[in-house]
This record gives structure tokens, sequence and C-alpha cells, in this order.
């Protein structure tokens, strides 16, 4: 079961994201971080702190788990 992160903007990075989903906690620890622990975008190993995700798009990270991203109005 993967763990809903609701975003307000159409698109977040995956720097952002990680920051958003309380799993880092600034920034400015977003590469260090990806440099630390494989992640996962939609099955597909990611490193790249810009990548875009969007509503749907499913972010694995080892040893966190699974999340989703969803917009405020995918569940309201």
């Amino acid at each position: 079961m993967s763990e809903m992160i609701k975003i307000d903007d159409e698109m977040i990075n995956l720097g952002q994201f990680l920051k958003h989903a309380n799993i880092i906690s600034s920034g400015g620890m977003a590469k260090p971080f990806l440099l630390d622990y494989k992640i996962w975008v939609n099955d597909e190993r990611e490193d790249r702190r810009g990548r875009k995700l969007y509503p749907g798009d499913t972010v694995k990270i080892e040893e966190f788990g699974t999340y989703t991203i969803t917009t405020s109005a995918d569940g309201e």
C-alpha cells in the first residue's frame, strides 16, 4: 500500500517532493539523499532531484516506502 502525497500544483520536482513528504528536512539535503538511497519513479531508477513528478506518479524509496502523488482535487 502506498502513502498518498497531495500537491497543490500540477507538478512537483523530486527534491521538493522529498521535503514535502517529510523525508528530508531541507531542500539542501536532496542531493546527498539521492546519493545515499535508491529511488524509483514509475519503476524507473531516478537520481535527478529536478525530476518532475505529476499526479498519478509513484515514487519508491528504499528503506522509506512507496508514495503516490495526488492533487487536492483527486481526493475531494
